[in-house]
C-alpha cells in the first residue's frame, strides 16, 4: 500500500499528538519549497518526551509502509529531525524550539488546520 503525502501528514500529527507533542504545527511547503510537501513541528518537555515522540513518529510511519529516509538528532534528543520523504518533523526540546523558531523561517508556508 502506498500513501500520499497528506495522510503520512495525518499519521505523523496523530503520532506525535498521542505522545503528547506540545503546540503541534504542519506547514505546507508545495508552494515555496522542493525539500518536502509538508513540516511538521513540535516539542516536548524532556529528552525522554523528545525521543518518545519522534520514536512513535517513526514507528507509525513503518506500520503503514513508509521509509525512513533519515533520522538526526536522536543521541542528544535537543532537535530530532525524521526525513519521511513527503513530510519532514522537528521533534524539538522546548527550549530549542524557542531558540530556532523554524516557523518564523518559514513564515510564508501556510499553517495546516486539523479538524
Amino acid at each position: 500500500m502506498t500513501i500520499n503525502g497528506d495522510q503520512l501528514l495525518k499519521i505523523t500529527v496523530e503520532a506525535a499528538e498521542d505522545k503528547k507533542a506540545g503546540n503541534v504545527v504542519a506547514l505546507n511547503l508545495k508552494e515555496i519549497s522542493l525539500v518536502a510537501d509538508y513540516f511538521v513541528i513540535c516539542h516536548g518537555n524532556s529528552d525522554t518526551q523528545v525521543t518518545a515522540i519522534a520514536n512513535e513518529i517513526r514507528k507509525q510511519a513503518d506500520l503503514a509502509g513508509v521509509r525512513v529516509r533519515g533520522i538526526e538528532g536522536m543521541d542528544s534528543a535537543r532537535w530530532v529531525l525524521i526525513d519521511l520523504g513527503d513530510v519532514v518533523v522537528h521533534v524539538f526540546h522546548r527550549e530549542e524550539r524557542d531558540y530556532y523558531n523554524i516557523e518564523r523561517l518559514w513564515s510564508d508556508a501556510k499553517v495546516v488546520e486539523f479538524a
